[in-house]
């Protein structure tokens, strides 16, 4: 791309987002034979300003369209393509629900399709296709955008459910593979559109989106304030019923705020939100996926060794693996929650200083779901950390690992 002529890279864009030249040489308020001269080179671009102003149009960064985008990644798994990162990015801040209203094609996509496109993506990232993900991401966002702005009548509430799961859905993916700050743009949009979803259980399981997010960019404190704020409106008795499906949303802000409240080292909270969850998981009775949370028994003491891991207790964090977590019920669970699991044991082996072990957790973790090992900034510290403490060469499992994580001594 970056060696095609700047028009020839206008015409690929404008392509894309499947504009007619027409309609693009509307919204940039010059003539159809400005743009087809443009596209074919024999009118140059010489001015910065209109430049940026196409690449406002076309809703991508300046400097992809001047070819300066960042290389793409050679990995075999291509963890993040800065490219689609930034697609996603122009979707995410231009597209609210106002643009959208304005921007959305005329015939935007039936809500069957969407439901379907929908499905599948949360299945893509829960079994940590994230590559595969944040490739289709940048169209879906796009495509459910245009529904929201595009339906009425009884179709607006379903539209708007969908294009909230698809942010909530972008968010998760992008703090997976570091993209912090997109991840919580993206979790604060699927919070407003669930109040117009009129769901409050949406908004619940969005709210553990964004205080992932805050967590990672470091604001654990105000991420626990939030998770127990939300959870306390939605605990299941009282006025509120206890379906399976609110003890899911519940019981995983009460694991989120545990999350937080580690990070800050409160172990006091920690425990008293893993036991909330723990009745939440009990009353619930078996791990089910309620709102796409894999929420369960099981789910609980995942997040129970995660937690000590976070407060730096490695030992403890083993011995729940090893002992509170039957097999049969781990198996069951879904690729990227047991992969993510097998990465904090791994931490915690690191923690007591077993670095086999921990490299063992790895090389699980990555037949299991190559994506969460592999493309996560946190695996590749972990590895970095078994490298610099194997005394002399690492056994070739874990070397081979190593090269395709891209991580060295």
């Amino acid at each position: 791309m970056d060696e095609l002529p700047i028009g020839r890279r206008v015409a690929y864009w404008r392509g894309r987002r499947k504009m007619s030249q027409q309609v693009f040489a509307d919204r940039l308020g010059k003539s159809k034979s400005w743009v087809d001269k443009v596209e074919r080179g024999v009118r140059r671009l010489d001015k910065f300003s209109v430049v940026y102003e196409i690449a406002d149009v076309l809703q991508m960064d300046v400097q992809l369209l001047l070819g300066k985008d960042p290389e793409r990644r050679t990995d075999a798994l291509n963890c993040i393509d800065q490219v689609e990162v930034q697609e996603i990015r122009a979707a995410l801040e231009r597209y609210d629900s106002m643009s959208a209203y304005f921007d959305a094609a005329p015939y935007p996509p039936p809500l069957t399709d969407m439901r379907k496109a929908v499905t599948h993506a949360w299945l893509t990232y829960q079994y940590g296709r994230y590559g595969m993900l944040t490739r289709a991401l940048p169209k879906l966002l796009r495509d459910a955008q245009a529904a929201d702005a595009g339906s009425c009548g009884d179709d607006s509430r379903e539209a708007a459910h969908l294009l909230g799961q698809v942010y909530q859905i972008s968010s998760s993916v992008l703090r997976k593979l570091g993209e912090c700050e997109l991840a919580w743009l993206a979790a604060d949009r699927s919070m407003a559109v669930s109040q117009r979803a009129d769901d409050q259980l949406l908004a619940g399981i969005a709210t553990t989106r964004v205080c992932n997010a805050l967590a990672a960019m470091g604001r654990a404190r105000p991420a626990l304030e939030l998770n127990v704020t939300i959870a306390n409106r939605l605990t299941p008795g009282g006025g509120n019923d206890a379906t399976p499906e609110r003890l899911s949303v519940y019981g995983m802000l009460l694991l989120q705020g545990a999350m937080a409240a580690a990070r800050i080292g409160d172990s006091a909270t920690v425990d008293d939100l893993l036991n909330g969850a723990q009745e939440a998981a009990t009353l619930l009775g078996a791990d089910e996926n309620h709102y796409w949370t894999s929420f369960g028994p099981t789910n609980v003491e995942l997040h129970r060794a995660a937690a000590a891991v976070e407060l730096g207790d490695g030992g403890r964090a083993v011995e729940i693996h090893q002992q509170r977590i039957p097999e049969p019920a781990f198996n069951a669970l879904l690729p990227e929650r047991r992969a993510h699991h097998l990465l904090d044991i791994a931490r915690g082996f690191a923690q007591i200083g077993d670095v086999a072990n921990a490299g063992e957790m790895l090389l699980r973790g990555d037949r299991l779901a190559p994506s969460e090992i592999r493309c996560r900034p946190i695996a590749h510290e972990v590895m970095s950390d078994i490298l610099r403490r194997t005394r002399g060469a690492p056994p070739s499992p874990i070397a081979e690992l190593a090269e395709h994580m891209g991580v060295g001594v």
